[in-house]
């Protein structure tokens, strides 16, 4: 496989084509390589329009490329402002992120792919992000406020306690509802206690592990 072909291609017929037209996030797409952070199995799907498993067992997956690069055009990270990513994965949305930004918290409650996170993006020289072990769910309040928050699982419903973690000017990006009906949002702090929400597309992820139920729902 020519691997920058299938960059090039990714980027130009699935990524473009998607409404992610910001010439950074592009750029980073070049600079952070997907391949690095791909289980070596599926290496040769890394640049694939496909979730990519990263266990057998558990059911996480790497988000869609064009999922991944959306949610970075949509929270903007600026080089001042500090992010809270809820998921790590693979580490490789945090690795986006983190270009962009003054440094990224990414909390994993899995402990293994916490590990796998950290040695990614350890062998990819970013120093930016602290993986943490930890329940995200409702937010992380060590590091609170942040200017940005992204989920990287779905949630039924966003919980007021992840919202009050943002800073006033702050954006928050969640994937909300249930299977199969679920929609990408993104919500922005106005003012201590005022958010903004706006509606972006409908996909459908895998729930956050300990995500907040609806009223009377049993999961």
């Amino acid at each position: 496989m020519n691997i920058e072909q299938a960059r090039f291609n990714m980027v130009e017929q699935q990524i473009r084509t998607w409404e992610v037209l910001d010439q950074t996030v592009l750029d980073s797409l070049y600079v952070v390589r997907r391949e690095e952070f791909v289980p070596a199995a599926y290496r040769a799907l890394a640049f694939s329009d496909l979730e990519i498993p990263l266990s057998d067992d558990e059911g996480e997956k790497m988000l869609q490329p064009k999922v991944e690069a959306r949610i970075v055009q949509e929270v903007a990270p600026k080089p001042n402002e500090r992010v809270l990513e809820i998921g790590s994965g693979s580490g490789y949305l945090a690795a986006l992120l983190a270009h962009r930004a003054q440094h990224v918290y990414s909390v994993e409650i899995n402990p293994r792919l916490k590990t796998l996170a950290e040695a990614n993006l350890a062998k990819a020289g970013i120093r930016n992000v602290t993986a943490e072990e930890g329940d995200g769910a409702q937010g992380w309040s060590s590091h609170a406020p942040y200017d940005i928050i992204v989920l990287g699982g779905s949630t039924p419903v966003l919980p007021d306690a992840l919202l009050a973690q943002l800073k006033p000017g702050g954006r928050l990006f969640a994937v909300v509802g249930e299977a199969p009906v679920m929609e990408a949002q993104l919500y922005t702090c106005v003012a201590p206690g005022h958010y903004n929400s706006a509606s972006l597309f409908e996909t459908v992820l895998t729930p956050l592990k300990h995500a907040q139920q609806r009223e009377g729902f049993q999961f």
